[in-house]
């Protein structure tokens, strides 16, 4: 079946997609999931953002792991890894860097700063004022840097994490819809079961899970996975199916501000990837579901009067999702 529906639009093998994408997949899930436990799902979205070249946003309420989610992920890869602590007086070359006066030299050098790196750690975001959280805008969009007019590009692959808080405010500047739209998906993570937190302290160890994770996934096995999810086979119909989903939030009367263009590309690589870490070479409409509100709510703007009344962006996407018409995906074979 996987080789009469890739051949209707593709000419490379099925298993030059699901070998390339399952070797990095399970050591990944595997080595990561040493430090977040019972978080297989949370874990499984983060690795297809990397795999669509992504970045990613990690919120929820402190304590739950979200900067341990993004350290182990880093470590799992063999990259470059840099962390920024975000603050109220972190300035904008402290994240890009500067360019000073070398008196030995007796010209200006370029000093690169901590968006240098491969995997980058952008710690509590929303601590950071506005002007310095758009530093990053150029870096995430077009993965280079201008300073004083020279663009410098940044290494390959590279990748933003960050984390925030929703609930303190104080202290804080929420980030601007253009930099939330830069994020190809917002993970939370959400508090343990009582059983859960009760196995984990059974299983407690003194020393950090941390320290145990090595390196599993070299940057040209990551590139060639990262490659391999774009040959995976999403029918017309599925196509259109991404369309109008994003399509209803925009003309929504609940909904200031719709979900944008780069939300439909978003939505359609992260399906094809999902498709690839499950071992499909084809995507079905459950991965679109799946993947629907973690792509798509946190680019939704709602209007005052639909939050007051107990709407939320994600709420709003389960509904969109309920009521659009599915497509039917009955294949021969």
């Amino acid at each position: 079946m996987e080789g009469q529906i890739y051949n209707r639009g593709h000419g490379v093998p099925p298993g030059v997609v699901t070998d390339v994408v399952t070797r990095v997949a399970d050591a990944f899930m595997s080595n990561v999931g040493r430090a977040i436990v019972n978080k297989e799902e949370e874990v499984r979205l983060c690795l297809v953002t990397l795999l669509c070249e992504g970045h990613l946003l990690i919120e929820d309420v402190p304590g739950v792991g979200k900067t341990m989610l993004a350290k182990s992920l880093a470590r799992s890869l063999d990259c470059t890894f840099r962390r920024i602590q975000f603050t109220p007086d972190l300035l904008p070359s402290d994240v890009t860097g500067v360019r000073a006066f070398n008196q030995k030299e007796n010209d200006f050098e370029f000093r690169p700063g901590p968006v240098f790196a491969q995997i980058l750690l952008a710690d509590e975001i929303n601590r950071a004022s506005p002007k310095t959280q758009a530093a990053l805008l150029e870096a995430m969009e077009e993965r280079q840097v201008t300073i004083d007019g020279d663009t410098h590009d940044l290494p390959k692959p590279f990748m933003v994490m960050a984390t925030q808080n929703p609930v303190e405010y104080s202290g804080t500047f929420p980030l601007p819809e253009a930099q939330l739209d830069r994020f190809l998906m917002k993970v939370k993570l959400g508090y343990l079961s009582e059983k859960e937190e009760s196995d984990l302290l059974s299983h407690r160890k003194v020393e950090s899970p941390m320290l145990e994770l090595q390196p599993v996934v070299s940057p040209n096995e990551l590139t060639a996975a990262q490659n391999a999810v774009r040959d995976v086979f999403v029918k017309p119909e599925l196509r259109d199916y991404i369309a109008r989903l994003v399509g209803r939030t925009r003309g929504n009367p609940e909904v200031a501000l719709g979900a944008s263009t780069r939300g439909t590309l978003n939505l359609f690589h992260a399906s094809q990837a999902l498709a690839a870490v499950q071992g499909r070479t084809y995507v079905i409409p459950d991965d679109i579901k799946v993947l629907a509100e973690p792509v798509l709510a946190h680019r939704i703007i709602l209007r005052p009067n639909a939050e007051m009344q107990g709407q939320s962006a994600g709420k709003l996407v389960a509904g969109l999702l309920e009521r659009e018409h599915v497509p039917q995906m009955a294949y021969d074979g």
